[in-house]
């Protein structure tokens, strides 16, 4: 099979007692009427193992995996680095959560593929809230960790959580169509609504078609309390660009894409959430654009 996308998913770490209280739903399984391909026949998905992940096909992004599985893809692991073969007959490669930088052998691979008729997904998150875990181990920066690969397709992330001080410290973010922040493309076609859950933001230094767009009142905090924080209304945390005969699409945030259960009243988080009740579809809808014209 021809490479026709690449999926890169990165997500900032957080303090291992934050990750220690949310655990993937495995129940989670919303409905699906019209499977893109029948069980086990669509393009394959390699989730990337292989760069200190955090969220893994069997961990964190178990119900990433199992959505698209239901959707029809054949999804599998990908342990070690990027190369020719692990990538040969693939259609995506997610990477989520990675804590170390793909190299520089990787990269290069990675923008030949993409040229061919591959795509990108660049997904960042919020960065770790300290310097190091409650048992002083040191917290690595994923966002740093990706800032390499991201560069290379014209994504400059911006190593700052992104918050609306005027909601919860929860951080949890709806973009409306209404409201113009969830913005009109194939992607969000039939969607009213995507819901984040914190995050951080990107420009982008190459042409491109914005998805999800900060409205007024959402700010960038590089620090914890930032006493100055600076202004992402226009900003992004979602958006698609072509890259040679290929795609690439970033976002700024990771529970979006997965269903958890967080903290001791095990309260859903992400596309299980009940603000995020249209986030499967749109997740749904990125991959059929990523793999194929919708």
């Amino acid at each position: 099979m021809t490479a026709r996308a690449l999926v890169l998913t990165i997500v900032y770490c957080l303090p291992t007692t934050l990750f220690a209280q949310q655990v993937p739903d495995t129940a989670f399984r919303p409905l699906l009427q019209r499977p893109a391909y029948a069980v086990g026949t669509g393009p394959v998905i390699l989730i990337d193992e292989g760069h200190s992940n955090l969220k893994t096909s069997t961990g964190g992004y178990f119900p990433f995996a199992e959505l698209l599985r239901r959707d029809g893809y054949i999804v599998r692991g990908s342990p070690g680095f990027v190369t020719a073969e692990t990538i040969r007959g693939a259609s995506v490669l997610v990477s989520a959560s990675a804590r170390e930088p793909f190299n520089d052998a990787e990269v290069s691979l990675l923008q030949d593929w993409v040229k061919a008729g591959g795509a990108i997904l660049l997904i960042v998150d919020h960065p770790p809230g300290s310097r190091a875990d409650a048992f002083g181990t040191p917290l690595r920066n994923v966002i740093e960790a990706a800032r390499n690969l991201a560069d290379a397709f014209g994504i400059r992330l911006r190593n700052a959580a992104a918050r609306d001080p005027r909601r919860t410290p929860s951080g949890r973010l709806v973009f409306r169509r209404s409201d113009g922040t969830l913005v009109n493309h194939a992607i969000t076609r039939g969607i009213d609504s995507v819901a984040t859950f914190g995050g951080s933001s990107f420009q982008l230094e190459v042409p491109g078609e914005p998805l999800l767009v900060f409205g007024p009142g959402v700010y960038a905090y590089p620090q914890r309390n930032e006493p100055n924080p600076l202004p992402l209304q226009g900003n992004f945390q979602g958006a698609v660009l072509q890259f040679g005969k290929g795609r690439v699409a970033a976002f700024a945030e990771a529970a979006m894409f997965s269903a958890q259960l967080s903290g001791p009243s095990r309260s859903p988080m992400g596309m299980n959430a009940p603000i995020a009740g249209q986030n499967a579809a749109f997740l749904l809808n990125l991959l059929h654009w990523l793999v194929g014209p919708l």
